[in-house]
């Protein structure tokens, strides 16, 4: 459905040419802020200016220069310009790409600059006052707004944030010229990407227990071992995935010489992966072993050896990676053992050239760092890896998310912000912006385990597919919030996603008729 306001958005060049140079027959007045909810202080504030005269510009600070916060803003900026045009106050809405009003005051030489009575009250702000000189440059008035009662957006969204999932990937799709439709599409073409896969296998087992209770002379808790159920996790269900998606998987690992292994390798074959193992008889299969009761994990029990494998293992990865052509090779990190400084180097040159070159390094109890996969074509890493990859544990998500994308030197960038969602970078260019963000599809959490594996597998395939990081994001982050839905690490179907698209679909729409 086509937004009925979307005729009030303008650039600056369009708004010079409506509203003409200086002087005017109509007078024009432009308030300007971040407007990140519209609150009744913004509707005031709109009004009063409208009053003063017959054409009100509202402008608003673009997203990139929205650092005041983490997670800032709460929404994106053309959502925002649309919210802005529903009202009958504002004629036009322009969307500033500078980080202050001062160059669009100039450009556009309103009569009057209005601002609220708060940026007066106890003596004029140094940057109110840069705007007064610009004003008065030409001729231009400020005006402040009647202040008496003063609400912050800020406050509202960490008070109660409003869920806004629909309507941002609404506003994203339409930004970029895409439906649902194009969504299901591209779903239905990954079938055919040959994928190899490279990185550690681990086996995920989930112990379920009945709480007996505590022992009487220790601070014990006694379970009594009901079932087991074991899953094949880590790069090895980032394969099943793949495999699931429609893609012809490949995959590589170490595993150690005991049952583990061959419960990995019949769950592979069962699953139409081929496995190219390096069995290392000095090391077990990785387990993590978890105990829950009542639905609460009691307990974890790893058992790895994460010593960096021997110079044949690696040798084995990299034949494994030269004999069988693929269009993308993905490395899977968890670091336990596979992937080092000392490793990633030559395993990075064995890629056969043209293929898509995939990392992701996850390192939720390792030292491991995204920075060492340099000049990838997509990373995925999760916030507290990109906080550590960077050694940045203060500055906001998107201006860190910045810093990491351009010392990656990757093409692509999807940060996963677990309940947040997603922010991707890619490279900007005239049509298109550098970042964008899409809300979790998440209804409700039951296992969170193996979120960030659906979210790679699907947004690789979708790239590879569509070259739309738009698309790869938005298919990935389906996938991902299916995973969180339900228990354990088992592989996503398309047909899953299929439903899931339809759910939000009729959202859409609901949205759309409201």
């Amino acid at each position: 459905m086509p937004n009925l306001y979307q005729h009030k958005i303008k650039t600056r060049e369009e708004l010079l040419q409506i509203i003409g140079p200086r002087p005017r027959k109509k007078k024009v007045i432009m308030c300007h802020g971040t407007f990140d909810l519209v609150h009744p202080g913004h509707v005031r504030h709109m009004t009063y200016a409208k009053s003063k005269a017959d054409i009100l510009i509202a402008s608003l600070t673009c997203d990139a220069h929205i650092s005041k916060a983490n997670f800032r803003p709460f929404v994106p900026q053309q959502l925002r310009a649309m919210n802005l045009a529903a009202f009958e106050a504002v004629d036009y809405v322009i969307i500033d790409e500078n980080a202050t009003p001062l160059e669009n005051i100039k450009y556009l030489q309103p009569d009057y600059f209005a601002k609220g009575y708060e940026y007066f009250n106890g003596g004029v702000h140094p940057k109110t006052a840069e705007e007064i000189a610009a004003l008065e440059s030409y001729g231009g008035e400020i005006i402040f707004t009647p202040g008496d009662i003063v609400f912050s957006s800020s406050k509202f969204i960490e008070q109660a944030p409003p869920k806004l999932a629909v309507e941002k990937l609404l506003t994203l799709l339409e930004s970029e010229g895409l439906t649902v439709d194009d969504l299901r599409r591209a779903l239905d073409s990954l079938k055919g990407v040959r994928v190899h896969v490279v990185g550690d296998t681990i086996v995920d087992s989930y112990s379920f227990c009945t709480l007996i209770g505590g022992m009487s002379k220790t601070p014990t808790f006694s379970l009594k071992h009901d079932t087991q159920v074991d899953y094949a996790g880590g790069a090895a269900v980032v394969s099943k995935h793949l495999r699931q998606a429609g893609a012809e998987v490949c995959f590589s690992t170490v595993l150690g010489d005991d049952a583990l292994k061959d419960f990995v390798l019949n769950d592979l074959e069962e699953n139409g992966v081929k496995c190219y193992p390096f069995v290392d008889h000095t090391r077990p299969t990785t387990q993590k072993h978890v105990f829950i009761a009542s639905g609460y994990r009691m307990l974890k029990v790893d058992k790895v050896d994460n010593r960096p494998i021997s110079d044949k293992a690696v040798d084995h990865l990299k034949k494994s990676m030269g004999e069988n052509p693929a269009d993308v090779v993905v490395f899977s990190d968890f670091r336990h053992g596979i992937f080092s400084k000392r490793t990633i180097p030559d395993l990075t040159a064995a890629i056969p050239e043209g293929c898509l070159r995939v990392a992701d390094s996850q390192v939720a109890s390792r030292w491991g760092n995204i920075l060492d996969f340099q000049g990838f074509d997509l990373i995925t890493p999760n916030e507290r890896e990109a906080r550590f990859a960077l050694g940045d544990q203060d500055s906001t998500i998107r201006p860190m998310a910045l810093e990491l994308y351009k010392k990656a030197n990757c093409k692509l960038l999807i940060l996963k912000l677990g309940d947040k969602g997603i922010i991707t970078y890619r490279a900007p260019s005239h049509d298109v912006r550098s970042f964008f963000t899409v809300d979790s599809f998440v209804d409700n959490v039951v296992d969170a385990v193996g979120a960030g594996d659906a979210l790679l597998s699907y947004a690789t395939l979708a790239l590879v597919k569509t070259k739309s990081p738009v698309i790869a994001s938005i298919l990935g982050s389906l996938a991902a919030s299916i995973t969180c839905e339900r228990e354990g690490n088992n592989p996503v179907a398309p047909q899953d996603v299929h439903k899931k698209l339809d759910d939000v679909e009729k959202r859409i729409k609901f949205t759309c008729a409201a």
